[in-house]
């Protein structure tokens, strides 16, 4: 039986510069990956994309031309991939790991950060526990426990909310439920946007929020041109500063 590896990418997906890719994995993540010949990913173009840069640090063991590379069905990537809560079944993603059956190790990788956490993935890593396998999760950037990190937020209860509604209403709706139970518990409250909605998501956010809610932004984390913020919401408000709608950006607040 092969193992399945989780291996991270860099935070500089879609951006306009480019992170080195040493300065933020580690040369035995680098070269663990450079030994796989066989993927599951999010889309087979940016894949090759990330070997490509890998082989410029450890040579890959296979070209890319003979790189076995499997993608993720599309549904999983707008609909996502764990069920739950009276949802539809989750997608079963045994057929796209057959390399493992043979003895081939597997590489998971998604667009940026870690595969299977605010991405999909988790589906093909619940699949190999099913098969058997062993799963091993590669050191590399995870944008949710970097920006917590750097929040001065609660790190010891936090919760992660993914994309947030898209509707006005509704949008405010989920602020003001999370924002309750972070007055009620300290819990610290995580979520993420498609960049060119973090304008609209960030006014949402000063309009909502109370002033004392503490609101930390992180913006294009181990990029060259990184920022981190964290103050309360009222300070926020005396400030003239937006989000940039190009760059990748999390979000959190709490108390």
């Amino acid at each position: 039986m092969g193992r399945l590896f989780l291996v991270p990418a860099p935070l500089d997906f879609g951006c306009a510069s480019q992170t080195p890719l040493d300065a933020v994995l580690p040369a035995a993540t680098l070269e663990q990956a450079a030994r796989l010949t066989h993927w599951v990913c999010e889309n087979a173009k940016s894949c090759r994309a990330y070997l490509k840069r890998i082989d410029a640090l450890a040579p890959l063991a296979a070209p890319l031309q003979a790189q076995d590379i499997r993608e993720l069905p599309r549904h999983v990537h707008k609909k996502g991939d764990h069920a739950g809560g009276g949802a539809a079944p989750a997608w079963d993603a045994r057929a796209l790991l057959d390399p493992l059956l043979n003895g081939h190790d597997m590489g998971l990788v998604s667009e940026a950060g870690m595969p299977a956490v605010a991405d999909p993935g988790s589906s093909v890593v619940r699949a190999a526990h099913d098969l058997g396998a062993t799963v091993v999760p590669l050191v590399g950037p995870v944008s949710l426990l970097l920006t917590l990190a750097a929040s001065g937020l609660n790190g010891q209860s936090f919760a992660f909310h993914g994309y947030l509604p898209q509707d006005g209403a509704e949008r405010c709706q989920h602020i003001r439920q999370w924002e309750s139970v972070s007055l009620k518990t300290g819990q610290a409250h995580i979520f993420i946007e498609t960049p060119y909605r973090n304008p609209a998501l960030w006014q949402a956010l000063l309009a909502t929020l109370q002033p004392g809610t503490r609101l930390a932004v992180a913006s294009g984390l181990t990029l060259a041109d990184a920022a981190i913020q964290s103050r309360s919401v009222a300070d926020w408000r005396r400030q003239t500063w937006q989000p940039d709608k190009h760059v990748p950006t999390v979000f959190a607040f709490g108390q």
